[in-house]
């Protein structure tokens, strides 16, 4: 009796029956927006528990004042909720959701910045009563020291703070969200030849403010993760 498998491709028909990873993900997402716009609870749970982390940690490291970062991000998620019947899904639902993100934490940055203008220090007077500036805890650093004890981690950490809000934005998205050029471009909104300028332009300015302080020349390692949700 003649052999029936003879000819039989075993290795095309195995990739016929694999489902990629890419589909896979996409059937998912469809899945999940389907649940979020009708209003299942298991779906919203769902979201959450796949970005919440995530969004705390971008936002974390884009705000000034990185304590606020718990209230912008229940912000977020209230726009998520309210916008998800108009999402198009011309992007990944990750990269509408960052987007969203981004948007809140600058919006907040600026409220931030014009009302600290604002504000009187209670500083000395020159009769030498306290200074309450010296002996008040900074509220926007305690998040970030709680997390982080590790040396290298910080001065990494504050190097990072310290640049350019637009350069920030740009590093953290790509070496620390881990998003594609192009993703990045939608989600900041600018050209991806933006995008590549103001990624190169950040790592080279966290080079030089690192540089000296980190030996060997430092090689970035980022933790995912600087503080838990509040």
């Amino acid at each position: 009796m003649a052999d029936s498998t003879i000819g039989f491709d075993f290795d095309s028909y195995a990739r016929l029956c694999e489902v990629p990873a890419a589909a896979e993900a996409r059937h998912d997402e469809a899945f999940l927006l389907e649940g979020l716009r009708a209003g299942v609870n298991e779906a919203y749970e769902t979201l959450i528990g796949r970005f919440e982390q995530p969004v705390y940690n971008l936002v974390y490291r884009l705000l000034d004042n990185p304590a606020d970062s718990s209230d912008v991000v229940q912000e977020v998620f209230v726009k998520v909720f309210r916008s998800i019947g108009s999402f198009q899904g011309k992007s990944s639902l990750k990269t509408w959701v960052y987007r969203i993100a981004f948007n809140e934490a600058y919006n907040h940055r600026r409220w931030f910045s014009r009302h600290k203008r604002q504000e009187i220090g209670l500083e000395s007077e020159d009769d030498g009563s306290v200074n309450f500036q010296e002996i008040l805890s900074d509220p926007g650093r305690s998040a970030f020291d709680i997390a982080s004890d590790h040396e290298t981690h910080q001065m990494i950490e504050t190097a990072l703070a310290d640049l350019n809000p637009a350069f920030r934005a740009a590093v953290v998205l790509r070496d620390i969200e881990d998003l594609s050029y192009e993703e990045i471009a939608e989600v900041l909104q600018v050209s991806l030849g933006t995008v590549k300028s103001r990624i190169l332009r950040g790592r080279e300015a966290l080079r030089k403010a690192l540089t000296g302080r980190l030996k060997p020349e430092p090689a970035f390692s980022w933790s995912t993760e600087p503080a838990q949700v509040k």
